[in-house]
């Protein structure tokens, strides 16, 4: 009898972090599901953190980062959308390594108010989803180009500023790639965007792989989470087959 009253103590805990029913009620999530995460299960699972603000201030500069540290060691893929975005898909984050967190902060654009999610696959073939809902004036995605307004923007294309920051055990690294991230909703210009990125040991072996699309903001800034101390190389390519490689 008594472990039954535990258990039923405990049993509302369980229900409330992971749960198969949609906890923003979107009439756009089974048309994402379908689109992005395929017939695998889905639970929306409050151990996958998607930080966002609650209003975008600026549309075009919109920081989330999402953190599966709960689930470290069992990430196989990490992906994010913005639902009523017209580029709905933010990035698909591959941590091969043990070495590298399942923690990813970015800077996005959104067009309007909107549902966020945040979808971890783990290697029993489980998606985990974090959800979250902003608030926007909208037209980030859609606004003319900052990046192309300053002068010689295409001199800086590519290059990386970052830093390495250790905290314990796990180093934070955070940088910045000059970028004008096109997404192509500008009259006149074609997508020109960073789509590919590889972090690697000082080898070469890939620890992680992220493949990004043009919900990205301009000039994109990103965050990841390394164990360890050693050297790290960060290598990408845009869509129109630029390659960029920074020491971090």
């Amino acid at each position: 009898m008594r472990r039954t009253l535990l258990g039923l103590l405990f049993l509302p805990c369980l229900v409330l972090a992971a749960t198969s029913e949609d906890p923003l009620k979107s009439s756009m999530w089974d048309f994402h599901r379908q689109r992005l995460l395929g017939t695998e299960p889905v639970l929306f699972d409050e151990r996958v953190l998607l930080e966002v603000p609650p209003f975008a201030e600026d549309a075009r500069q919109v920081p989330i980062r999402v953190d599966a540290s709960a689930l470290a060691g069992q990430v196989v893929r990490m992906v994010a959308w913005a639902e009523l975005n017209p580029i709905p898909h933010i990035f698909t984050f591959h941590p091969h390594s043990p070495q590298v967190r399942p923690m990813l902060a970015i800077r996005i654009r959104v067009e309007q108010a909107t549902a966020l999610r945040a979808a971890v696959l783990t290697r029993d073939g489980v998606w985990h989803v974090g959800s979250a809902r902003i608030e926007a004036a909208g037209g980030g995605c859609t606004a003319p180009s900052v990046v192309r307004s300053e002068p010689g923007w295409e001199q800086r294309l590519g290059q990386v500023h970052g830093a390495r920051f250790p905290r314990g055990e796990v180093s934070r690294l955070r940088l910045r790639v000059d970028h004008p991230m096109d997404n192509g909703l500008t009259a006149g210009i074609p997508e020109f965007f960073l789509n590919q990125a590889e972090l690697r040991d000082a080898s070469g072996k890939a620890l992680a792989t992220l493949e990004l699309f043009p919900a990205v903001a301009e000039n994109p800034t990103i965050g990841l989470e390394v164990g360890g101390q050693e050297a790290t190389r960060l290598w990408l390519r845009d869509n129109n087959g630029n390659e960029f490689e920074a020491s971090l």
